[in-house]
């Protein structure tokens, strides 16, 4: 199942078309407390509302699933409405509205993937000047999704690489150490680029 979330960071305005077509493409949308101010402008109709709202202070439509939380709590928004989504079956998760502004929210985001990742879920984030995911082990392929830039980090102290190729700067069985931003700037130079991780967790970008 495929679910949209929709969060509280940065909208640019040439995303808006991508993020109502992605919404129509979802088969669940959670709007979670900003962005549901981002799905009134857009006229997304959420199938949840999720959040303590303090970032969202109108009025909240009848109607709609809420589920209203208390500020003081361990879970970000995001966090809350990745784990309903995946409570509810879904196996694919796209995040927008996630980057941008504070960079405290924007790495909470980024572990947030982790979290899915751990738990059966792949979800990435996007908005019009990124597409960010992370793999674990085994063998994935890229396309380049309309971007330029293909970039590897490791999320774990280490990540080995057993294979990287179809792209500019191609790897093969070397170790990526979260502390040498090795994979940065890279480009896929093909119809698509191989990702084949034999230990560890990388942080995938393409910008």
């Amino acid at each position: 199942m495929k679910c949209l979330i929709i969060a509280g960071g940065d909208l640019k305005e040439d995303f808006r078309t991508t993020l109502k077509e992605t919404a129509s493409a979802a088969d669940m949308v959670i709007s979670a407390d900003r962005g549901y101010g981002y799905s009134k402008e857009l006229g997304i109709v959420p199938d949840v509302l999720l959040g303590d709202f303090d970032s969202y202070t109108g009025e909240l439509p009848d109607g709609i699933e809420l589920h209203r939380s208390i500020p003081e709590k361990d879970d970000t928004d995001t966090m809350l409405a990745v784990k309903l989504a995946i409570s509810r079956g879904a196996d694919e998760i796209t995040l927008c509205c996630a980057l941008g502004g504070r960079f405290d929210h924007t790495m909470a985001n980024v572990q947030t993937l982790a979290y899915a990742l751990e738990n059966g879920c792949r979800m990435t984030i996007a908005d019009s000047d990124n597409i960010i995911t992370i793999q674990g082990t085994g063998r994935c392929e890229y396309t380049s999704g309309g971007m330029k830039y293909f970039a590897v980090f490791a999320y774990t102290p280490a990540a080995e690489i057993r294979e990287l190729s179809g792209v500019k700067y191609p790897l093969k069985e070397h170790t990526l150490t979260s502390a040498f931003p090795l994979g940065v700037s890279n480009e896929i130079t093909g119809e698509k680029a191989v990702l084949d991780v034999a230990s560890g967790t990388v942080l995938v970008v393409r910008s």
